[in-house]
C-alpha cells in the first residue's frame, strides 16, 4: 500500500510538472509527454475506503470569473447543511446570467471526492469552477460563439460543472473523476496557461473528448 501511494504522489508530481512544458506542443504530442504508465487501479476511487466518504465533507472552489473563494464545510454525520448547501449553489451560479439554480447533491459529492482524494497526495489546492449553472440563454450564447456547449446540456439542470485544478493536467483529472463512475465526463485539452479542463456530470456514465 505504502508503494501504490508514493506512485500515486509521484504520478500527480510528474503530471504538475510536466504540465508548462506540454503548454505549447500540439494535443497528441501533449498526450505522449503526459503518458504516466500507471497500474490498472491507479484512479479506481471504487477502491477507497467507508471511512473516506463517511467523514465531514469541506469543499475548497475558486471562480476565476469573479474572484470569489470559499472553503465550507457542507456535509456532516450524513446530512448537508443547507446554508452550506446555498452558498456553494451561489458559487456554481450562472455568472453571465446572474441566476442562481439548485445543484444536484451528487455533483458536489464528486467534486469533495475529487478534491479529498488529491489532497491524501499532497495537492492541496482549491478547484476551479470555470461553468456551473447555465442559464438557456447563456448556453445558446456559447453556442453562437462556437464553445463547447450541447442544447440539452446538463449544465442546464445544475448537474454539471467543468473545472481544473491549477498545474494538474488534464488527463490525470478526468482519469481520477471517470473512476467515481458518478457520470459523464468530458476532457477538453488546451495549449496555454489553462491546460483545459474536464467536464463532470451527474447524467448517464459516458466519456468524450472535446
Amino acid at each position: 500500500m505504502a508503494s501504490r501511494r508514493e506512485f500515486i504522489r509521484r504520478s500527480f508530481a510528474l503530471s504538475a510538472l510536466a504540465a508548462p512544458m506540454v503548454w505549447a506542443k500540439s494535443r497528441k504530442e501533449a498526450a505522449a509527454q503526459t503518458e504516466l504508465a500507471p497500474p490498472p487501479d491507479l484512479f479506481d476511487a471504487q477502491a477507497l475506503d467507508l471511512d473516506f466518504w463517511l467523514k465531514p465533507r469541506t469543499l475548497s472552489l475558486v471562480r476565476p470569473q469573479t474572484g470569489e473563494r470559499t472553503r465550507v464545510l457542507y456535509w456532516k454525520d450524513g446530512e448537508v447543511i443547507d446554508s452550506a448547501y446555498q452558498e456553494l449553489c451561489h458559487v456554481l451560479r450562472d455568472v453571465n446570467g446572474k441566476r442562481a439554480a439548485p445543484i444536484d447533491p451528487k455533483l458536489f459529492e464528486t467534486l469533495w471526492g475529487t478534491q479529498a482524494f488529491i489532497e491524501r497526495y499532497g495537492i492541496s489546492q482549491p478547484l476551479e469552477i470555470l461553468s456551473g449553472y447555465r442559464t438557456e440563454e447563456s448556453n445558446n450564447r456559447l453556442r453562437e460563439q462556437g464553445i463547447p456547449a450541447a442544447r440539452q446540456s446538463l449544465h442546464l439542470q445544475g448537474k454539471a460543472a467543468d473545472i481544473r485544478v491549477p498545474r494538474l493536467s488534464a488527463e490525470v483529472l478526468g482519469g481520477l473523476i471517470r473512476s467515481f463512475r458518478t457520470g459523464g465526463v468530458g476532457f477538453y485539452y488546451r495549449s496555454g496557461p489553462s491546460g483545459g479542463w474536464i467536464h463532470t456530470d451527474t447524467g448517464l456514465q459516458r466519456t468524450w473528448k472535446g
